[in-house]
């Protein structure tokens, strides 16, 4: 199956920038589409940002569009996530996820295949 690895979670001040990265070995940069996703303490995950590959399409949650910038470099078989302008509510654990399904890039029940997650702490 697909390994995906998520990188660059750390401590940042509100207003700051971070940028993580999501390694992926299995073939699963020929997947269909990639997300990223969010967890706080207590909440349900939610979709942050997603990518259909074969067309450049994104897609982003209301919460961070215009902020937060998704990416592919197929030839490191790694996705990215830029994130300026960060603010405590952003807080979470961040996911790196392949393969949706017919839900959608925003549907955490979708994807196929997950990372284990990498911490984005703003305050």
């Amino acid at each position: 199956h697909v390994q995906l690895v998520e990188s660059g979670g750390g401590s940042v001040r509100p207003g700051g920038s971070l940028t993580l990265s999501c390694t992926a070995s299995g073939d699963a940069f020929n997947a269909n589409c990639l997300g990223w996703f969010r967890q706080a303490p207590g909440k349900e995950r939610e979709g942050v940002a997603g990518i259909h590959t074969g067309v450049n399409s994104t897609y982003y949650s209301r919460s961070v569009k215009g902020r937060f910038t998704i990416s592919q470099d197929n030839a490191k078989n790694t996705v990215y996530l830029q994130m300026d302008g960060l603010q405590p509510e952003d807080t979470a654990m961040y996911y790196c996820a392949a393969s949706c399904g017919r839900l959608g890039l925003a549907a955490v029940v979708g994807y196929k295949h997950w990372g284990q997650g990498t911490q984005v702490t703003v305050s």
